[in-house]
């Protein structure tokens, strides 16, 4: 394992856990990459970017459609959270608030720019919000378009979005969405909250997942000061960004997935970006002090018994903050070694295993809650069973709450569960929009 490192980002570390033993004809490697970030944390004002700009620029999103209205302590508390995380910006970071309805609106400071933040900016920022109300349609995609042009004015190293609805995007059509979803991706990463339950849950884990951000919900509208509160911090932590996951396979060699398993189950396949000769890129996003998992499984060709091989080269790759080529940050090597030691070829390496469940548990969740929304009853019960017997299995006990609030569990350890008659609404979606969040391996 080799680090490389610079005063200007975090040092990074690449662990693998892998059970490199096949039996022979055996093809399939799996591998759990650990990715740890260590040193990145910022305190107080925020270093300059590589042209002395700012480092980080954060972009409000602040729904004010007429739904926010009703009851009129969502318009409230999305005031009171948007001011709690302009006083959470360190002095330095480059800010602006956007309100969004069917259209895009500058709020602060209205002139297609960031402010930097110092005590004015953010005094006049938060009489700024006083003047917020509600009125008009939601087009999420026009915020977005915004935030993207607004972070894009500034010499910045982090740009970052939070957006905040209450509603479903019925102002654009889901192309126009997801056609400025396309446009922003690689270009900022977005935390997104969706307050009350009268919001889409996968329009809201969409704009997310698509950004390489967080998605939660806010049923409580006075909850959100406090969330706001909590993912500005955790961007203020942030030192790096555009880090890729890059793979290099040998000839014969083919990929299966690539998939971030904590601290949630997002599959980066599909993102891969072509960087080489058998080398592939898959985004991360940024990172501040922080430590990630990643489900690797490739195929290699058949070898005999007592051959070995490179099965993958995984490297984390950063941009060059003064402008030079992408460098290296540190690597791991997942390999393949055939056996005919029936014990060591069939052993499941607990790391592999424990994240093989997880993300199964992400599934049959998504599958259980889908299943009840249309009425069949058996083929629910029999997922959401199976996602509290995953549950209980791995110890994850966040997820066995909010299985608890959807189902009778009856046995945790066969899955038996009967489905609840009446599920309040808030907890099923706070089920669904968490469904991807995993618990780490014990080590």
């Amino acid at each position: 394992m080799a680090n490389f490192s610079k005063s200007t980002v975090p040092q990074f570390s690449v662990d693998v856990y892998q059970n490199e033993f096949l039996p022979e004809g055996g093809r399939d490697v799996s591998a759990i990459v650990t990715v740890t970030s260590t040193g990145g944390g910022t305190t107080g004002r925020q270093p300059l970017g590589p042209a002395g700009g700012s480092a980080a620029g954060v972009v409000i999103m602040v729904d004010c459609s007429g739904s926010m209205d009703y009851p009129a302590t969502k318009m409230r508390g999305a005031r009171e959270a948007t001011a709690a995380a302009v006083d959470t910006l360190h002095d330095g970071t480059s800010f602006a608030v956007v309100a969004g309805t069917h259209v895009a609106k500058e709020v602060y400071p209205g002139d297609g720019r960031l402010a930097v933040a110092d005590a004015r900016t953010r005094a006049e920022a938060k009489e700024a919000l006083r003047r917020l109300s509600a009125g008009g349609g939601t087009a999420i995609g026009t915020w977005l378009r915004l935030a993207d042009r607004l972070l894009s004015s500034a010499d910045l190293t982090i740009r970052h979005g939070i957006l905040l609805t209450d509603g479903r995007n019925e102002h654009e059509s889901p192309e126009e969405l997801l056609a400025a979803l396309d446009a922003c991706a690689g270009r900022f990463t977005c935390d997104a909250r969706g307050v009350g339950t009268d919001w889409e849950v996968k329009e809201v884990t969409g704009i997310a997942s698509a950004l390489l951000g967080s998605a939660d919900i806010v049923a409580d509208p006075a909850a959100l000061a406090a969330d706001f509160t909590a993912m500005m911090e955790q961007t203020m932590g942030k030192g790096v960004a555009d880090v890729t996951l890059r793979l290099w396979t040998p000839v014969g060699v083919e990929i299966a997935y690539v998939k971030q398993v904590a601290p949630k189950v997002e599959d980066l396949t599909a993102r891969r970006t072509e960087a080489g000769p058998r080398a592939g890129d898959y985004p991360t996003g940024s990172w501040g002090d922080e430590s990630r998992d990643y489900h690797v499984s490739v195929r290699v060709p058949q070898a005999a018994i007592g051959q070995e091989m490179l099965a993958a080269r995984v490297s984390l790759i950063a941009p060059d903050p003064l402008g030079g080529d992408p460098r290296p940050l540190s690597q791991g090597l997942v390999r393949a070694v055939w056996t005919d030691d029936l014990a060591m070829s069939t052993s499941i390496n607990p790391q592999v295993a424990h994240y093989t469940g997880q993300a199964e548990l992400a599934d049959v969740i998504q599958q259980g809650l889908d299943a009840r929304k249309s009425g069949d009853h058996d083929g629910a019960t029999a997922k959401l069973g199976r996602a509290v017997q995953l549950a209980a299995a791995s110890g994850n006990a966040d997820t066995a709450k909010l299985l608890s609030k959807v189902v009778d569990v009856v046995d945790a350890a066969t899955g038996t569960v009967r489905l609840k008659a009446k599920v309040a609404e808030a907890d099923e979606m706070t089920l669904e929009t968490r469904s991807t969040k995993t618990v780490r391996v014990k080590r």
